[in-house]
């Protein structure tokens, strides 16, 4: 057995607190053995944790990883218009390893900030998973269906292929690649195919991820249409159960979450993009309240428009304070606890917290700097305070992916060289 020792630091367990306390990890395994300030000296191998907060691995519940190439290329515009004039008509010239380059960046993004798994919508979905496996990451994956302004066998086409990548790569990358059918929302994929695919997926036990009551564009056309709210039309459709989980989630009605609630069905708030992209403010305290299982989430990089969960951290607890017009909702440590567990019990992955037995995904954050000083809270710092850049380690599944700010799964230097490439190539062609 291969062991990792993380020493020096505190340790943020599950009920929030911290303690000054190491961690002993089995490698092979990918488990946590100890946390005891005293646990075993002659591990393998040792990180320095010296002024450090060892914390479980942050959880990017939706995001869209390959649209880091995208970073940039659109920004100031209503939801609508930016996908139709400037998104959908850039992605339509990706290439496969336009993709790969793309989610790549991301990656090593993520490992930087300290983000240990994640749940990605997109297309060329193999090749994504190719760049997981590199990076040594955790994550939910699937094809984004969309079937509007297609003829009806394009749009059988393309809900097989969510089908098919999700039976073809679901325990992927020695089991930290999980799956699932992933129809882009209830506006832009018809009904016919939205009950077809659901069917067949909660047959073969593959959890349903889509975009839900982002914007009012995606609320009123539903109830126009069929006097009925969208969760209410996607609980018809199956499309609302324990292991589903929806993106957004801003413009919600009791009912509607009162639905979440009693259903389980987890939904992942992205506040930097929904500020940015003028589509609300969620109800977060609302739906904290209620039971629901919250996430966190970046969205993508061309509508945040980056993936540092930190920042998002950040954003949810202010943005939840105005929504509730209320200082005290959306605390520091429910944000935390979101961006964790929360995420993770949404997305259906295991990480979240530090405990014997569980997995090792962990972040060491550094809170020796002037912007963290004094370190007399902590958890608060972790949400209004601390940076992705704050971050000295990341570990997942018991693998050491940066040491001391050094990437070791990916060649930094070499990632970065080729998005750059791949995204002047596009915009050529764009």
């Amino acid at each position: 057995m291969q062991t990792l020792r993380i020493t020096g630091g505190q340790v943020l367990r599950p009920d929030g607190t911290v303690e000054t306390a190491d961690v002993l990890v089995d490698s092979d395994e990918g488990t946590i053995l100890d946390i005891a300030a005293d646990v075993d000296a002659d591990a393998d191998e040792t990180l320095d944790a010296d002024g450090c907060l060892v914390m479980p691995g942050l959880v990017n519940a939706h995001c869209h990883v390959p649209m880091t190439l995208l970073r940039g290329h659109a920004d100031d515009k209503q939801l609508d218009a930016w996908l139709q004039e400037d998104i959908w008509p850039a992605e339509a010239e990706l290439t496969p390893e336009d993709v790969r380059a793309g989610a790549e960046l991301g990656l090593v993004e993520m490992i930087k900030s300290g983000t240990t798994a994640f749940a990605d919508m997109y297309f060329h979905v193999p090749d994504v998973v190719a760049a997981i496996d590199e990076a040594g990451l955790r994550a939910r994956v699937g094809h984004g269906v969309v079937t509007i302004g297609k003829d009806d066998d394009d749009a059988w086409d393309d809900i097989d292929e969510s089908l098919d990548v999700a039976r073809e790569f679901d325990g992927a990358a020695d089991g930290r690649v999980r799956t699932a059918v992933m129809p882009h929302s209830l506006t832009t994929v018809g009904e016919e195919y939205l009950r077809e695919v659901t069917a067949d997926a909660h047959d073969d036990g593959i959890p349903v991820h889509y975009h839900a009551n982002e914007t009012t564009n995606e609320v009123d056309p539903i109830v126009d249409e069929r006097d009925e709210r969208p969760l209410e039309y996607a609980r018809d459709l199956g499309m609302v159960t324990d292991d589903d989980f929806v993106a957004h989630g801003v413009h919600l009605d009791d009912e509607e979450i009162s639905i979440l609630a009693d259903a389980g069905t987890g939904v992942v708030h992205c506040p930097a993009s929904n500020m940015k992209l003028a589509s609300g403010m969620a109800p977060v305290q609302q739906m904290l309240d209620a039971g629901v299982a919250v996430g966190l989430g970046t969205d993508g990089a061309a509508s945040n428009n980056d993936l540092d969960m930190f920042d998002e951290m950040r954003d949810a607890a202010m943005l939840g304070k105005l929504a509730a017009d209320d200082a005290s909702a959306v605390a520091a440590p429910d944000v935390v606890q979101m961006a964790t567990a929360g995420s993770a019990d949404a997305i259906g992955l295991p990480g979240g917290t530090l405990e014997v037995g569980g997995v090792a995904d962990i972040a060491v954050v550094d809170f020796d700097a002037p912007h963290l000083t004094p370190a007399t809270n902590l958890v608060s710092h972790l949400v209004y305070a601390a940076r992705g850049s704050d971050v000295r380690h990341t570990v997942c599944d018991g693998e050491i992916l940066m040491r001391d700010r050094e990437v070791l799964t990916l060649d930094e230097s070499a990632v970065v060289a080729r998005a750059r490439e791949a995204a002047t190539s596009l915009f050529e062609r764009v």
